[in-house]
């Protein structure tokens, strides 16, 4: 056999390595994910923690984690944040991904609060925004009516104020996603805590994300 053969023979064989590698790497880039598909995220716009307006539009694009929480949150911030760092190291440094934790406390969050509350929190992700508002009442219209995650006025114990425990998944187009229950039923959020003798969905929560980054 020549040695032209030969070279024939190896450029197949690449191509056909390169085939059983590529191809079904590109044919699941375009596959869409299973996750059911709820309403699209209302506009909203804030400030974050760089002194930068941040809105919905900045996430175009992106998949990201949005969270209602508070600086001064003694109770289950702490917790949720600690989740969301989980997820920033889980996806670091890629750009695609982001979370957007919108403080319930526009009043006291300001965007230097909110700097110094990530430099003491480990708080690095490029696409990680600590977000304030003009009002209160602004931020609950967003979380109450918006997401429909409960945020209002709480018990002294809790810092005053309430918020739920949850986190939602957006997808790059703006949508809120979620995966179904053992059951069939659209979970819509992901329990950032674990309670009344049910887990945390972080590890779901992640799963999925790569599911969306995906589509």
């Amino acid at each position: 056999m020549s040695k032209r053969n030969y070279s024939y023979i190896g450029i197949s064989f690449i191509i056909l390595l390169f085939g059983i590698y590529a191809i079904p790497k590109i044919v699941q880039r375009f596959q869409k994910s299973d996750l059911e598909k709820f309403g699209k995220v209302p506009d909203f716009s804030f400030i974050n923690q760089e002194g930068n307006t941040i809105s919905n539009k900045t996430y175009d694009g992106k998949v990201y984690v949005v969270e209602f929480f508070f600086s001064t949150c003694p109770t289950i911030c702490p917790i949720m944040n600690q989740k969301m760092l989980v997820l920033q190291d889980a996806f670091f440094g890629n750009p695609e991904f982001g979370i957007a934790s919108i403080s319930i406390t526009p009043e006291i969050d300001t965007p230097e609060i909110l700097k110094e509350y990530a430099k003491n929190n480990g708080i690095t992700h490029k696409n990680w925004h600590l977000l304030t508002g003009k009002s209160e009442e602004v931020v609950y219209a967003l979380s109450n009516n918006g997401f429909k995650l409960y945020a209002g006025k709480g018990e002294e114990d809790h810092g005053g104020f309430e918020h739920s425990g949850l986190f939602a998944l957006v997808d790059k187009n703006g949508f809120i996603r979620s995966r179904k229950d053992e059951f069939g039923n659209p979970l819509m959020y992901y329990r950032a805590l674990e309670e009344h003798g049910f887990p945390n969905q972080i590890k779901e929560l992640t799963e999925d994300i790569k599911k969306l980054l995906n589509e």
